[in-house]
């Protein structure tokens, strides 16, 4: 186990990653299909005909209540933890990524579990994508810190669980590994993804074998009719980028006002689900996760005006709710709303000219896509998730165009990052990932320290100084006063030779020599860590230290520095 360990702590431990990579999907698919499970199972034994999502069945009594329900036992839930451990969400793992070196708490992971089905079962306007995400990175980060692997390999297994996690909740492996790579590693190399697409693959195959192999929307076949279709087509990227923008920003102020507000977070909870059983009341299709009404869309079995109201509600009430702390997921509603303001558009686009054009249907799916790319900022997996969930190449072309401008749209006319990054700027905590950390984040400090060292005391005889030098030591480390410091050995090398005998006694604290402070870090650390930690504490080398506290290795800038100029 040991040498695995060590072999990970280098940036080419490409075998190694995929084993991890396999495990990783297996944990995801048992932990996700027990989230799937625990979610639909109640549903289908409690709402009418025994559909998961038949909220709409509910009398109106039951359309309001149950949201404030709800948040009664979400607050009970959540006062029994402290304020940090209720962190959860893509956020949160983004967040753990950028400033905690990718370790997930398992605490969190489980509050996850608990409030977000806990809010999906009983109807609040939200979603069970990021929460899956969520889980699947905590699960890669758990793995790697239960086995005590080298902090590089964390981030790599948060991306594998997050790719697991998509692809367990969508049956899209591949749209999971884009996602993955494009919003959370945000690079792309060989390295990440491997281990990536294994994780997916197995992550979808356990929930496959759990739940079958049904996607989760069922698209009939549809295409363009003529090319005379796509400036209309252009036209509801630049409609549905707007809206993105909408959602973004209610989303954002409603997250200023509630971080600035005298309420507590009970007192949020409480409005939140006060604000969805009003809607619920007139349109109970924003009720928990709504694939129902998806798919109706995409069917083209939803009239015009029912289709405006439930976009309105949903376009308030989901980012609303979310900004007011309601722990659950977005992009199934972004899913959702971009469904039913496309299939709108593809109503009114229809009823504009007098020829044949392509089906509601397809515009609702092309919203669909183009709705998710804006919102997250992942136009790449937002192609790929609904060329999977179809199974239709016809839809590329027409897709590629409307995710563009929809992106275009929110991100560079309106100046809006995505919604993860704009929840972290709100925080005051920022999510770029630079070239030079990438490649310092790659590799563990075993990979590059020295291990050519020898140790002695601070006063030693001219005979014991030649003996520790027969080996030819990169550094003499000296131990004083619960420290290290580090000595040339070409300055006690010279001493050696001035010397007049060979008992004579050298204080290699006291001798002019080059010395260099050093300051200990652990082997898991990643040369990111041990060049910030150089910095912070103003020293030039480090003392590399197992779990017994041993000094292993040394590491000193000029190593950092000539990796990362060969890399």
């Amino acid at each position: 186990m040991e040498h695995f360990r060590h072999r990970l702590a280098h940036s080419e431990a490409l075998p190694q990653m995929v084993v991890l990579g396999i495990l990783c999907g297996l944990l995801c698919g048992g932990v996700l299909g027990a989230f799937r499970f625990l979610l639909e199972y109640p549903l289908s034994q409690l709402l009418p005909g025994n559909e998961s999502e038949n909220f709409e069945g509910l009398s109106h009594w039951f359309h309001f209540f149950l949201p404030v329900i709800g948040s009664l036992l979400l607050i009970a839930i959540l006062s029994r933890v402290t304020p940090l451990n209720r962190k959860v969400g893509v956020t949160h793992m983004m967040e753990r990524m950028a400033y905690h070196q990718s370790k997930l708490p398992l605490v969190n992971a489980i509050m996850q579990f608990l409030v977000a089905t806990t809010a999906l079962i009983f109807g609040h306007s939200v979603g069970k994508e990021g929460p899956a995400i969520h889980l699947g990175a905590a699960c890669g980060s758990q793995l790697g810190q239960r086995l005590n692997l080298p902090n590089n390999t964390l981030r790599i297994l948060a991306g594998c669980g997050t790719a697991a996690g998509i692809a367990a909740t969508f049956n899209t492996p591949l749209a999971g590994v884009v996602f993955a790579m494009e919003v959370v590693l945000l690079e792309y190399t060989v390295i990440g993804f491997m281990p990536v697409m294994v994780s997916a693959a197995t992550g979808a195959l356990v929930v496959q074998f759990m739940f079958g192999s049904e996607l989760v929307l069922t698209v009939p076949s549809m295409h363009i009719e003529s090319l005379r279709e796509i400036p209309y087509v252009a036209f509801l990227g630049g409609i549905i980028g707007l809206l993105a923008v909408m959602f973004i920003y209610l989303m954002r102020e409603t997250m200023k006002w509630s971080d600035h507000s005298v309420l507590t977070y009970r007192s949020k909870l409480i409005i939140a689900g006060l604000f969805t059983g009003c809607c619920a009341v007139f349109y109970p299709q924003v009720m928990g996760v709504g694939y129902d009404t998806v798919a109706a869309a995409l069917q083209g079995q939803i009239g015009l005006g029912l289709l405006i109201g439930i976009l309105i509600a949903k376009c308030i009430l989901t980012p609303v709710v979310l900004g007011l702390g309601v722990p659950a997921g977005l992009i199934g509603p972004t899913f959702f709303i971009g469904a039913v303001a496309g299939g709108m558009l593809g109503i009114l686009g229809a009823g504009a000219v007098d020829e044949d054009v392509a089906h509601s249907g397809f515009y609702a799916l092309l919203g669909m896509g183009s709705m998710m790319g804006a919102v997250t900022n992942a136009p790449m997996a937002a192609l790929v998730a609904i060329l999977e969930l179809t199974g239709n190449p016809n839809i590329i072309f027409p897709a590629m165009i409307s995710i563009v401008i929809s992106n275009l749209i929110a991100r560079y006319v309106f100046k809006m990052p995505s919604i993860f990054v704009t929840s972290m700027q709100l925080q005051g905590m920022d999510y770029r990932y630079r070239p030079l950390t990438q490649v310092l984040n790659s590799s563990a400090v075993q990979s590059l320290m020295t291990t050519h060292f020898v140790k002695s005391d601070p006063i030693i005889s001219c005979q014991g100084a030649s003996n520790a030098l027969e080996g030819n030591p990169d550094w003499i480390m000296i131990s004083h006063n619960d420290e290290n410091i580090l000595l040339s050995p070409g300055d006690l090398h010279s001493m050696v030779r001035a010397s007049t005998h060979p008992q004579q006694d050298i204080d290699m604290l006291k001798m002019p020599a080059l010395r260099l402070d050093t300051k200990p870090i652990e082997t898991n650390a990643t040369l990111q860590q041990a060049l910030d930690q150089m910095t912070a504490e103003g020293v030039e080398a480090l003392c590399v230290v197992d779990n017994q506290a041993n000094v292993i290795g040394l590491l000193y800038r000029d190593q950092i520095e000539a990796y990362y100029r060969q890399s």
